[in-house]
């Protein structure tokens, strides 16, 4: 397989943002030599030395931290691939090519390897890289490989062809995929169930008025209903006419569209529509067959389009991810002309999508993980005590000056006209650009804050207004129920999950309550309460409503279920923590001993700890075939913060991760931890390291003597 020189690729890296270039040039390489971070995500070779064998966790600690500060971006924080849905590049290459938007030669190269590299042993691809083949995965990454000049005799595309065939072929790929080969006139628009942009002139005290869904799906589907209503699809050429025949079990021409709209392979469904959904559907059905009403439909599209270009502003081009970013690509382009001042600047943000790794160019799941993981090795720096090292001080102001640089002093551009939740005072998941609060990233920005500037003693960066302006911001996020959501408060009612027309994602229309997400406020709030007595009463109001969540969230044999990482393991730290510093332990709470006991249960024999992705799916606990290092991280972290009398469980726990240690003092990264919307991986790179750090050195400082 054809591939680019990694000598030549460079990440820059400005003020949290990742782009990725090809030089072209051995003067343009003399001029910028590679470093250790660009080595380390292409996978090369970084030279580090080897280091002493630790023999206990703080020197084990210490050896994974010279590792991972080599690889620190110069702005601070720690750059990373998020990446693993199969369903983003489609979307990438699909919208650069029905707006004639070439793609440069060497993001052909390796989008087409990386492909390749992640194909199933089947040929196919997965919603997801650790998904099983889908009708959805293979048609429409069998498109991206044609349209980037993959010949449809090459190996690789009889395999996936094959794949797709067995499967029914694209006629069963599920509604988002519908759109994507509509798009590229390879699949007929009646084919689709409608997507009514008039939705979006509905009054906003309705019920289902689609402000009220989650935010990524209003914003998928909001570029979605004008696209729809314009029946937009890329003009004819030979390479479409041919996959016409390609995708297909059948002559293209012979397919009767209507009743494809229903129609979606098994092994695609994991969420199927509803009777309701299905009703919904028929009725829009009939007033589309009756041409609809004009002047609505005209209105619901002028609406849709105001709307998504302030989701452009409010982002700087990037939206709030990279299926809506390429769907508002294409509806810029048609409404503002290939030459536009705003399709420049969309242009330009393609580059935030694109991650080049060892496997490949992926496009991943934001425009990065930035504050996320910097926030957590934050705090694994304080609270092992590696901060107050004379080497790491540098890392650490370093730290300090991203996050101070990365919280959000305003609300959006457009704030009330394009439903955005406020944002003052906000940390968001990835970088201040994008914009978007998020309510665990928040409580997480908090932490690491106070942790890094009055627990480690390091300059006052941010000052202490600004935490206010965090405190005010994450008390209007809390739900009826006492849970914090993700994005914002719930704003719809939990009927419109009846109404769920993804078939391949769960609990996508509202916002939901999360363990994690109220637990990460809760521990931002209650750390905030160690140094200010700022609205002490609104906060102990707040955080006792939220215990009261989290308590009815433990499931009677202990655990807490998670669900943006795998799974219980995950969850069961962020809860353990926030009881911990409620003053809740074995000693003194039965929660937490049921908690410990769930957790002391699935422990292996080689003292580590191994969750399996089905455990989302699936919602019980399911073992993976190894203990993995990541979730033993999760574990030990747990049981500390539970104080867990079972020390000898703990340090067996510690033992994995120091044995798993390679010489330079890193580790491997092993199988992808992250999840979202119960059915979709995603990766988290940087946990390798992070909560290795965090709990060998937490270990150390509570278990003594080694």
């Amino acid at each position: 397989m054809e591939q680019t020189d990694y000598s030549r690729w460079r990440l820059e890296v400005d003020h949290g943002r990742h782009v990725w270039h090809y030089l072209r040039t051995d003067e343009e390489c003399t001029r910028w030599p590679q470093s250790d971070e660009d080595k380390y995500w292409l996978g090369l070779d970084i030279g580090a030395p080897k280091l002493p064998r630790a023999t206990n966790p703080i020197d084990a600690a210490r050896n994974g931290f010279k590792f991972y500060r080599r690889i620190q971006s110069n702005d601070g924080h720690w750059a990373g691939e998020y990446g693993g849905p199969l369903f983003l590049l489609p979307g990438l290459v699909i919208g650069m090519y029905v707006t004639s938007t070439p793609v440069p030669a060497e993001w052909a190269i390796e989008i087409k390897r990386y492909l390749v590299n992640r194909a199933n042993k089947d040929g196919g691809w997965g919603l997801h890289i650790a998904g099983e083949s889908t009708a959805f995965g293979t048609a429409t990454n069998y498109t991206v490989c044609r349209l980037l000049g993959m010949e449809a005799d090459h190996p690789a595309m009889i395999r996936a062809r094959g794949v797709l065939h067995k499967l029914g072929g694209a006629r069963g790929v599920p509604a988002w995929g519908k759109l994507w080969l509509a798009v590229l006139n390879v699949y007929d628009w009646e084919g689709m169930h409608p997507i009514p942009p008039e939705l979006w002139c509905l009054p906003d005290w309705i019920p289902f008025h689609p402000w009220r869904w989650w935010i990524h799906t209003r914003m998928v589907y909001l570029p979605m209903g004008y696209l729809w209503a314009k029946r937009f699809k890329c003009p004819l050429d030979p390479l479409i006419e041919s996959l016409r025949q390609e995708l297909y079990t059948e002559p293209y021409e012979s397919i009767h569209w209507p009743s494809q709209r229903n129609h979606v392979a098994e092994v695609d469904i994991w969420a199927p529509h509803t009777k309701t959904m299905e009703g919904l559907m028929a009725v829009l059905g009939v007033y589309e067959s009756c041409g609809s009403i004009p002047p609505l439909r005209r209105a619901g599209v002028k609406r849709a389009y105001q709307l998504l270009a302030m989701e452009d502003e409010n982002t700087s081009y990037q939206t709030v991810g990279p299926v809506s970013k390429m769907l508002n690509y294409i509806c810029r382009w048609i409404e503002e002309g290939p030459d536009s001042d705003v399709m420049a600047k969309h242009r330009e943000k393609l580059k935030d999508f694109m991650w080049m790794g060892r496997d490949g160019m992926m496009m991943t799941g934001t425009n990065g993980s930035q504050l996320w993981d910097t926030a957590f090795i934050a705090q694994a720096m304080v609270d092992s005590g590696l901060v107050d090292d004379d080497d790491t001080k540098n890392s650490c102001y370093r730290i300090l000056d991203w996050l101070d640089e990365h919280q959000i002093r305003d609300n959006p551009k457009h704030y009330n006209a394009a439903y955005r939740y406020s944002s003052k005072g906000a940390w968001p998941f990835s970088t201040k650009e994008q914009s978007y609060t998020v309510s665990d990233c928040t409580g997480e920005g908090m932490k690491a804050t106070i942790m890094l500037q009055n627990d480690a003693k390091l300059p006052q960066r941010i000052a202490i207004e600004r935490l206010h302006d965090s405190v005010d911001l994450l008390l209007t996020m809390q739900n009826r129920s006492g849970g914090f959501a993700s994005y914002e408060t719930i704003n719809g009612p939990a009927v419109l999950e009846w109404l769920n027309p993804a078939e391949v994602f769960g609990d996508i229309m509202i916002e939901y309550d999360y363990p994690e997400c109220t637990t990460s406020v809760v521990t931002g709030l209650l750390k905030f309460q160690q140094i200010s007595n700022y609205r002490k009463k609104d906060i102990d109001r707040c955080v006792k409503s939220a215990f009261g969540y989290i308590m009815k969230a433990q499931r009677p044999d202990g655990s807490w279920f998670g669900s943006w990482a795998v799974c219980f393991t995950y969850a069961m730290m962020f809860a353990l923590e926030s009881l911990h510093l409620a003053g809740q332990s074995c000693e003194n709470s039965e929660p937490v001993r049921r908690a410990c006991q769930f957790l002391l249960g699935k422990q292996r024999e080689d003292g580590g700890w191994g969750e399996d992705f089905k455990s989302c799916v699936e919602g019980r606990y399911v073992q993976a075939a190894t203990s993995r290092v990541v979730q033993t991280s999760w574990a030990v972290i747990a049981l500390l913060h539970a104080g867990c009398e079972d020390k000898g469980a703990i340090r067996r726990g510690v033992s994995l991760i120091m044995g798993r240690q390679l010489d330079d003092g890193s580790w491997a990264d092993e199988e992808t931890v992250g999840v979202f919307n119960r059915n979709c991986s995603i990766s988290y790179p940087n946990y390798v390291h992070s909560f290795t750090i965090w709990a060998l050195g937490k270990a150390n400082r509570h278990l003594g003597t080694w």
